[in-house]
């Protein structure tokens, strides 16, 4: 199969994150990506319950989600990996014996903390953005049924961040996302992870592999894939560890990469 695949991320990425919208040329830049019969695929930290119809609106032919605990094809889910309820009680009650701030993410649901007890300014913007796209649902920690994939946490000088990094440093890989910002994400899972299962199952070759992304947890998939982006707008830790650096997310930097690239 000579097909390419292309693999994005959405926050930064695909999505502007001031406007909260994917720009016009990046909506004509996939059209004219498929249209040439290429695939491209959604590949985010994002677990699947927070992608909205406005996401799959744009016709993607697949997804990996979770950082690679969830793949998706032409509307069959391949694979899925949860935590289970037992360990997601348990890193519930450890957010708040360690007073962790953050969000415990899963395929059917997003759990807070109770929101009086949320101090965090970047937790509240997030239940902010979930309500304003309609996938908040107020469920909490306390949730008896809870289920997640991964979680994201923020430290603040009264948490015990070396005491839960301790406890949990064999079981999930600790991406810093910026100042006491850590998202979570099981051993042997990431973005890479998605990308070597949905090529092997598409028998797509390395050299047809792309990926655009903006943030440090997209590195896994920007070292695994043979053509590697970075918008413009992206954390300066990943330039000089991808293969072209294209212009920002709101100055046509996906139509810009593609054409680099003659995808489109």
């Amino acid at each position: 199969m000579d097909k390419k695949i292309i693999f994005f991320d959405i926050d930064g990425t695909l999505i502007d994150e001031e406007t909260h919208l994917i720009p016009n040329s990046t909506k004509y830049a996939l059209k004219e990506l498929k249209a040439n019969g290429n695939l491209a695929f959604i590949n985010t930290g994002r677990p699947v319950s927070e992608i909205t119809d406005y996401i799959r609106s744009f016709n993607f032919d697949g997804y990996i989600c979770g950082c690679g605990t969830y793949i998706e094809f032409n509307n069959e889910v391949l694979f899925y990996k949860s935590l289970g309820n037992k360990l997601s009680c348990q890193l519930a009650k450890d957010m708040k014996n360690f007073n962790l701030e953050g969000l415990l993410e899963g395929r059917y649901d997003i759990y807070f903390d109770k929101i009086d007890n949320i101090n965090h300014p970047y937790v509240l913007k997030i239940i902010d953005q979930h309500k304003k796209e309609g996938f908040y649902t107020g469920s909490t920690w306390d949730n008896p049924s809870i289920d997640v994939d991964k979680l994201v946490i923020f430290s603040t000088e009264s948490s015990d961040f070396s005491g839960f990094y301790n406890k949990y440093k064999s079981i999930f890989e600790f991406i810093k996302r910026g100042e006491n910002f850590y998202e979570l994400v099981p051993v042997g899972y990431s973005k890479a992870s998605g990308i070597e299962y949905i090529t092997n199952h598409l028998n797509i070759p390395l050299k047809n592999t792309y990926a655009i992304g903006d943030s440090t947890n997209d590195l896994s998939m920007l070292q695994y894939v043979e053509n590697s982006i970075a918008m413009g707008n992206s954390n300066p830790e990943i330039f000089d560890l991808v293969s072209f650096i294209t212009t920002s997310v709101d100055n046509d930097g996906i139509e810009n990469a593609l054409k680099h690239y003659n995808l489109i």
